[in-house]
């Protein structure tokens, strides 16, 4: 029997229903354009949730010296000068507008006795700039978009795994998916597409997203309609991540246990920051400390589950349950951990995307005419390494601009061309993976695919291991031949989980090929046979299937920017 298939028809098609495609959704309902906004997980459960420590704007609020140029050149310099000066003018020349938005929805920042919005220090800032809700941030901006989203009508449809982005002649004209629960089938006719579906970071063991989001299907979908990924080896990751129970492995420990007072201890009770960074310790950068822990570990240092003690044990019992209530918590509902007593076991965890889709810095538009990314699906700003407060703004930010962005597209077009094949061809997809009867398991494949990059492509690198990483991928693509994906009573996730699949082996040899050709260590990208870093590599990775790895410039940082980027004052200052 032939599936059900739904026909719907918008002017701009969302795909993703976190804080970046919300945003972006709520810019086109604002301007009156018609908008539908799609997502597989329900619209309150976004990865955006879990973001906790705050947004970055220069307000000036509590530093007066601030300014838009200031952030921009902490940003340019955190990113190892891999950032894209356009695109770091733009977030934080706008980043104050971001805020202003979420204020006229309704969201409530802490503030100081005066009234003024409360702004905290996070890593690498030169001045306070890091407004925030306690350490719940991300959620109180999730929850104040989706109310926006329900104010303005926005229909949003949750439990819905788009598989494919439709084009035809270079052109975008909707896309195609599935319902999780029943199977039907939706086909999207749109004049425009803004991807918001997040990173990668799922093809990794440990990683701080949750089971089936941030596979990668924001590369895959974007690169098979057309589009090209930009630095996928450069991944952010994270220094503590817990290591049980397994089904929560990499779920974070956030940055603020280290500065509220935490310590790092390895299996021998050494505080072994001491080694790697004697003078900022446990307030090292991200990616320092991530090497530091990553080093111990592998010299057999480590803890006998394979990670090292982070202890806030010492604190006073109120600041641990005042200043990181949700770490609290935590621990006590995964482990039965009373972190006020005892240490918690951690091990990096593969954090966050800082390459992406391939985007034009003034509207994130891709080579795919009307297809969009924006968030954590995109690249441009982070570079190397990603400044701390960063994500949360860029995706408000570009919500707004891209929005605006395709809305002025669809009003230039004359007509859209639709193509039948295009269509079959999705559906035919579907199709096959449904009458697919092999041997093989989709999730087993899935941990294949986590074990390569953990071993090959984690937090260091070198040469052989990348190799060998790529030999087991085509092993894994080769194997793929012969799935077996069976939906049952509860559904048709085993479909969705074999388009995960899909996206993850994708993703994985993107990374795998870019961080192969970027031989050099540079900010999270750790090459131990390239230990230094090399100017010449100082350009941007753009990668497609069809032209494999090419390199591009990197844009000059405008002299008002580039005067401001000396060494930033680090005393007493978390780094991230």
């Amino acid at each position: 029997m032939a599936a059900t298939e739904q026909r719907l028809s918008t002017t701009v098609l969302v795909i993703g229903t976190g804080g970046a495609g919300l945003r972006g959704s709520v810019e086109l309902a604002e301007a009156g354009v018609d908008v539908l906004a799609v997502g597989k997980r329900p619209k309150n459960d976004a990865h955006t949730s879990l973001a906790a420590g705050g947004i970055n704007a220069a307000l000036a609020t509590m530093d007066p010296e601030d300014s838009w140029q200031q952030h921009a050149a902490d940003t340019l310099k955190e990113s190892y000068l891999l950032g894209d000066p356009r695109t770091t003018e733009i977030v934080t020349r706008g980043a104050a507008q971001g805020i202003d938005d979420l204020e006229r929805y309704g969201m409530t920042f802490a503030r100081e006795q005066d009234g003024r919005i409360s702004q905290r220090f996070f890593g690498a800032h030169t001045f306070r700039r890091t407004a925030f809700a306690g350490d719940y941030t991300g959620l109180e901006i999730q929850r104040t978009l989706v109310r926006r989203a329900e104010q303005l009508r926005i229909p949003v449809l949750e439990g819905v795994y788009i598989t494919r982005i439709l084009t035809h002649e270079g052109a975008v004209f909707g896309a195609y998916g599935f319902d999780l629960k029943d199977g039907t089938r939706y086909r999207v006719h749109a004049d425009a597409v803004i991807l918001a579906a997040g990173g990668h970071t799922r093809i990794w063991r440990r990683t701080s997203s949750r089971r089936d989001e941030n596979t990668g299907d924001s590369f895959r979908l974007a690169v098979e309609a057309g589009a090209r990924l930009r630095d996928p080896e450069l991944v952010q990751f994270h220094p503590s991540g817990i290591i049980e129970p397994e089904n929560a492995a990499g779920t974070l420990v956030s940055e603020a246990a280290r500065g509220e007072g935490g310590v790092l201890r390895n299996a021998l009770g050494e505080r072994y920051m001491s080694r790697y960074d004697p003078e900022r310790m446990e307030l090292s950068t991200r990616d320092r400390v991530a090497l530091a822990s990553y080093t111990e570990i592998k010299e057999g240092r480590g803890t006998e589950k394979g990670g090292v003690w982070l202890d806030v044990s010492h604190l006073p019992r109120q600041t641990v349950m005042d200043r990181l209530p949700r770490v609290y918590r935590t621990l006590l509902d995964l482990q039965m951990l009373d972190i006020t007593r005892d240490p918690i076991e951690v091990a990096p965890t593969a954090h966050y995307s800082m390459g992406g889709v391939w985007v034009r810095p003034e509207d994130h538009s891709t080579d795919v005419r009307g297809l969009y990314a924006i968030g954590e699906a995109s690249s441009g700003l982070h570079g190397a390494n990603r400044l701390g407060g960063n994500s949360l703004v860029e995706l408000l930010v570009y919500g707004r601009v891209t929005g605006r962005a395709a809305a002025a597209y669809s009003e230039s077009l004359s007509a859209q061309p639709r193509s039948a094949a295009a269509v079959a061809e999705a559906r035919a997809e579907v199709d096959g993976l449904l009458a697919a009867d092999g041997p093989e398991n989709v999730r087993a494949l899935q941990r294949a695919v986590r074990n390569t990059m953990t071993e090959h492509a984690g937090v260091v690198r070198d040469e052989e291991g990348l190799r060998t990483g790529l030999a087991e991928l085509a092993a894994i693509e080769k194997r793929m031949e012969d799935v077996g994906v069976h939906p049952d009573i509860a559904g048709f996730q085993d479909l969705a989980h074999a388009f995960d699949l899909k996206a993850a082996v994708l993703a994985a040899r993107a990374t795998l090929e870019a961080a192969l050709e970027r031989r050099e260590t540079r900010g999270c990208h750790n090459r131990s046979d390239y230990p230094d870093m090399n100017e010449e590599l100082r350009v941007n990775l753009v990668w497609s299937p069809a032209t494999g790895i090419t390199r591009e410039s990197i844009p000059p940082v405008p002299e008002e920017i580039a005067s401001l980027m000396e060494e930033v004052p680090t005393d007493g200052k978390l780094q991230e």
